[in-house]
């Protein structure tokens, strides 16, 4: 994969029903993105990247759902 691609699940990856990378690029069509705009992305799919592997890390430590 190259280094400023996305990686399939972060691409995938839904808050609310709503595809986040997706919705913000929808959001945005028909206009010239900034450089500004073009980091914020990025930011964005760094953001998710680390909500995912936290999310992971949580559902390694607990053993079993709901928390009794």
């Amino acid at each position: 994969m190259l280094p400023w691609a996305i990686a399939p699940e972060v691409w995938e990856f839904q808050v609310g029903g709503y595809q986040v990378l997706g919705k913000w690029l929808k959001d945005r069509k028909g206009r010239t993105l900034s450089y500004e705009d073009i980091q914020h992305y990025q930011r964005v799919a760094v953001a998710l990247e680390r909500t995912m592997a936290l999310m992971a890390q949580i559902d390694e430590r607990i053993e079993e759902w709901p928390i009794a």
